[in-house]
This record gives C-alpha cells, sequence and structure tokens, in this order.
C-alpha cells in the first residue's frame, strides 16, 4: 500500500486528486493540505510514502515546504513529486534542487498520475524524457554562478549511468543499454549521489547538465 499527502491551494483540484487515488487500488490518501505550512505539519503527522506537492500557494510555497520536509524526515523521507502547469515555471528548479523526485504535469490524464505516483513510490525519479529535456535546456541556459560541480570521484560507469539519467532513461532502459543488471544500475547511481551529496534522481540530472557532462540538444 503507497500512502500518499496531496498538496495544493486549489480545492477542486486538490478535490479531484484525491477522488482519484482514493478510488485506485494499492493506494491510501492520509491526507491533504491547502498551503506549504499545513503540508509540512502534516508529512510529520502522517509520514507518507509519496506527496504530491503544488508549487505556487499562498504563504509557504512548495519549494520551502519540499526543503523542511525532507529536512525534518526521520528514518526514509517521502518521495516528493512536483505538481506544476509547466510553462517551464523557474519555480520548478528550485523544486528540484530542493530534493524533490520529479515532476508531474497538472493537465496529466488518470493513468499518467497513477502511474507517476506508483514510480515515484517504488524509488525511481518521474522523467519523461520529451518533458526532461525542454525542462533541464531551460535550466541550463539559466545562468547560476556557480562553479561547476566536481565529478572527477566518478568511475567511468558511474559516469556513464548518470549521463542515461540526465538523457530521461529509466534504470531498466540504462540497464539494457550497458548490458548490466538493473541492480546493478542502482548501485552505481546510489554510490553516484553518495560522493556527490545528492539527495535525490532530479538532482542527479540537474548536476549532469550543471557540469557540462550532459550538454542540452546533443
Amino acid at each position: 500500500m503507497t500512502t500518499v499527502l496531496v498538496v495544493d491551494d486549489q480545492f477542486l483540484i486538490r478535490a479531484g486528486l484525491v477522488g482519484l487515488l482514493r478510488a485506485a487500488p494499492g493506494v491510501e490518501v492520509v491526507g491533504e493540505a491547502g498551503d506549504g505550512a499545513e503540508a509540512v505539519v502534516l508529512a510529520a503527522e502522517t509520514t507518507p510514502d509519496v506527496i504530491l506537492m503544488d508549487i505556487r500557494m499562498p504563504g509557504m510555497n512548495g519549494i520551502e515546504a519540499t526543503r523542511r520536509i525532507l529536512a525534518q524526515a526521520s528514518g526514509i523521507p517521502p518521495r516528493i513529486l512536483v505538481l506544476t502547469t509547466f510553462d517551464l515555471d523557474e519555480y520548478v528548479y528550485g523544486a528540484l534542487r530542493a530534493g524533490a523526485c520529479g515532476f508531474l504535469l497538472k493537465d496529466s490524464g488518470p493513468e499518467r498520475l497513477l502511474a507517476a505516483v506508483a514510480a515515484v513510490g517504488g524509488g525511481d525519479a518521474l522523467f519523461a524524457p520529451s518533458v526532461t529535456r525542454r525542462l533541464v535546456e531551460a535550466y541550463a541556459r539559466q545562468s547560476t554562478g556557480e562553479r561547476p560541480t566536481d565529478l572527477n570521484a566518478l568511475t567511468s560507469r558511474e559516469l556513464e549511468v548518470l549521463k542515461l539519467i540526465a538523457r530521461g532513461l529509466s534504470n531498466l532502459e540504462i540497464a539494457d543499454r550497458l548490458y548490466i543488471s538493473e541492480a546493478t544500475v542502482k548501485t552505481h547511481l546510489n554510490r553516484t549521489m553518495t560522493k556527490l551529496d545528492l539527495a535525490s534522481r532530479a538532482q542527479a540530472v540537474v548536476i549532469a547538465y550543471e557540469s557540462g557532462l550532459v550538454v542540452p540538444g546533443r
């Protein structure tokens, strides 16, 4: 059973998400919040497996809520899936940096939503290649003024895996591409995240582009 907390300031959208999730087998909605501050409190009380997190909300936004929820989590932290209208919203970048595991378009169909919750709840990140490309290319065009992350600590195989993750491939697709097991892919990814002090697969995608390991458009 995957437990889910739904966070959105628009009542009708939130109610629709809750209704859809409650009707799905294997999913339990443990709470719903209308803003970031309420989400932080409910996340601590209900310890959900997955949080559907809106970004633009009055008071505390989804970025700050994501940061606080993950900082206060004891044990296994919740997997946070950002909800966005995806007009290349600059707030999405902040959410990924804060530790969100991926993003979902608000106009996605029911099947896509349920698949996203299942994927994130299972420990994967939600990055459809076409959407990822648009997001990271726009992100990479922004000048952050930060020094690129040093990837010298990574092995050649870890660099290969990181490149493919940044291209939007799933663990299974990476395993097929490199002729290794899916478990080995997870091992390489975990080692990469430990070496680079990353909290999520989403942050690994951002780092791959920021460092120049992967170049937008190629």
